[in-house]
C-alpha cells in the first residue's frame, strides 16, 4: 500500500486546502499591493505635501519598502513558531495583523490634519503588514505541499502563488474602478480609503476558510516522529538554527533565486504607475488598466507554469522565466514610451508571464530543499531576507535611478543584472522536482538533508 506520507490526499481535501490558501494569500496581498498602488498614485500628496512630486513620491515608496524590512522579522518569528506549534495557527494569525494593519491604515489621518505624525503612523501600519507578509507566504505553500501529491507538487503548490496576481488584480481593479467613477479631488480626499476599509471585510471571509482546513498531515508526522525518538533537539527548539547549520546552501540559492522574481515584479507592476504617467505621459487610469489586465493573464498562466515543471523540473522552468525578464526590459520600456495602451498591455503582461515561469514553481522548489521539522523557517527566511535586497528598494531605486538619468535605460540594466544573479543561483542548485518532502530521520543520508528523499511513486508497495 502507498506510504501515508506520499499517498495522493482525497481529491476534495486538496483542493479545500489550496482555495483555503489561495483565498488567505490573496487577501494578504490584496492588502499589501493595495499600499504600494496607493504610495504611486495619492500617498506622496497625503502623507509628504512639503516636497516636490517626484521626491514625494521617492518618500512615498520609502514607506513601502519599511515593509519589506519586516518582512525577514516576520518569518524568523512566524517560521519558528509554525516549525513547532504547525502552519494553521500562524497563517489565521498572520491573515489577522495584515487585515488588522490594512483597515487601520483607511482610518489614518492624513499631513493635512495631524501634520508629520500621520507618515509616521503609516510607516508603524507598513511594518505591520510587512512582518505579516513575512510569516504569510511559507505557511501557505507549505500548507499545500505537505498535503498534495507529489507527482503534482508544483501545479498544486503554485496555486496560493496565485494569490499575488490575483491580489494584485483585486487591489488594482478597486482602485481603477475608484478611480474611473471618482473625480481627483474626490478621491484624494475620501476616496482611497474605501479599499483599505474592504479589507476588514475581507479578512472575515479569510479566517472562516482558514479555520476550517487541517494542519499538514506532513508536519504531523514529523511533530510525532520527533517526539517518539527524541531526537533532533537542536530544531525542536531554533528550527532557525538548524536552517542556518544544515541548509544555508539553500538559503542562499533561494535568495539569489528571489532577486530577478522580486525586482522584476515590483518594477513591472509598481514602478510602471510611476514611469508611465510621468515619463510616457499616460493616464493614472490607462497604467492601471493594463496592470489589472495583465494581472488577470498572470493568475492563468502560474498554474501552468506549475505543471510544466512538474514534467520538465523546477530549474528549467525558472531559468526560462530569469533569462527572458532579462532579455524583454529593453522592449518593455520602449513599449511603455509610445504612451499606447495596447503598446502597454503587451509590455506589462510578457513582463508578467515570464515572471511566472520564477513565482510559480518556486513555492515547491523552496519546500522541496528544507526538512519538514524547518521548512517553514528555512522557506521563509530565504524568500524573505531576499526581499530586503530585492523587493523592498525595487521601486525605490528604479524611480532614484529615473530622477537622476531621465531615461528607462539604467533601470532596464537593474533588472538585467538581477537576472544574472538568480541564472547563477538556479544554475548552482540542485533539481528537486522529485524530492520526498517527509522526514523519516533527523538526520540525512548521504549527506543529503533531513526529510529530502527522492519522491515515491503513490502506487509504491
Amino acid at each position: 500500500m502507498a506510504s501515508p506520507a506520499t499517498a495522493p490526499p482525497p481529491p476534495g481535501n486538496l483542493k479545500r486546502i489550496v482555495a483555503a490558501s489561495l483565498i488567505g494569500t490573496t487577501i494578504e496581498w490584496y492588502d499589501f499591493f493595495l499600499y504600494g498602488s496607493a504610495a504611486a498614485l495619492v500617498f506622496n500628496e497625503l502623507f509628504f505635501p512639503d516636497s516636490d512630486p517626484l521626491v514625494g513620491t521617492l518618500l512615498s515608496f520609502l514607506t513601502y519598502a519599511v515593509g519589506f524590512a519586516a518582512r525577514p522579522l516576520g518569518a524568523l518569528v512566524f517560521g519558528h513558531y509554525g516549525d513547532r506549534l504547525g502552519r494553521k495557527k500562524l497563517l489565521v494569525l498572520s491573515l489577522l495583523l495584515m487585515g488588522g494593519a490594512t483597515f487601520a491604515i483607511g482610518l489614518l489621518p492624513t499631513h493635512a490634519t495631524i501634520g508629520s505624525a500621520a507618515p509616521v503612523l503609516l510607516t508603524v501600519l507598513r511594518l505591520v503588514q510587512g512582518f505579516a507578509l513575512g510569516g504569510e507566504w511559507g505557511g501557505a505553500v507549505l500548507l499545500v505541499s505537505e498535503h498534495g501529491d507529489a507527482r503534482r507538487r508544483g501545479f498544486w503548490a503554485s496555486w496560493p502563488q496565485t494569490g499575488a496576481p490575483a491580489g494584485q488584480l483585486l487591489a488594482t481593479g478597486v482602485l481603477a474602478l475608484l478611480t474611473a467613477v471618482l473625480s481627483d479631488s474626490a478621491f484624494g480626499s475620501w476616496g482611497w480609503r474605501i479599499p483599505f476599509l474592504l479589507s476588514g471585510v475581507l479578512v472575515i471571509v479569510g479566517l472562516w476558510i482558514r479555520l476550517s482546513v487541517d494542519e499538514s498531515p506532513v508536519f504531523k508526522q514529523a511533530l510525532a516522529h520527533a517526539e517518539a525518538r527524541k531526537a533532533d533537539a537542536a530544531a525542536e527548539r531554533m528550527p532557525v538554527v538548524a536552517v542556518l547549520r544544515h541548509h544555508w546552501r539553500d538559503v542562499l540559492v533561494a535568495m539569489g533565486a528571489r532577486m530577478a522574481e522580486n525586482i522584476s515584479y515590483y518594477v513591472i507592476t509598481a514602478f510602471i504607475l510611476v514611469y508611465a504617467t510621468t515619463s510616457a505621459g499616460v493616464s493614472k487610469q490607462t497604467a492601471l488598466n493594463s496592470v489589472l489586465v495583465a494581472s488577470a493573464l498572470h493568475f492563468a498562466v502560474i498554474p501552468a507554469w506549475g505543471a510544466l515543471s512538474d514534467r520538465i523540473g523546477r530549474r528549467p522552468v525558472y531559468l526560462i522565466g530569469a533569462v527572458g525578464v532579462g532579455l524583454w526590459m529593453f522592449p518593455f520600456f520602449a513599449l511603455i514610451d509610445t504612451g499606447d495602451f495596447a503598446s502597454l498591455l503587451l509590455a506589462v503582461t510578457v513582463g508578467l508571464v515570464l515572471h511566472g515561469a520564477m513565482y510559480a514553481p518556486q513555492a515547491a522548489f523552496f519546500s522541496e530543499m528544507f526538512a519538514t521539522r524547518m521548512r517553514y523557517s528555512g522557506a521563509s527566511i530565504g524568500a524573505q531576507f531576499a526581499s530586503v535586497a530585492a523587493g523592498a528598494p525595487a521601486p525605490l531605486i528604479a524611480t532614484a535611478l529615473l530622477s537622476d538619468y531621465d531615461s528607462s535605460t539604467p533601470i532596464a540594466l537593474y533588472v538585467i543584472a538581477a537576472s544574472l544573479l538568480t541564472v547563477v543561483a538556479v544554475a548552482a542548485a540542485k533539481e528537486t522536482r522529485h524530492r520526498d518532502l517527509a522526514e523519516v530521520a533527523p538526520s540525512g543520508d548521504a549527506g543529503e538533508p533531513a526529510g529530502i528523499r527522492p519522491a515515491r511513486d503513490a502506487h509504491t508497495v
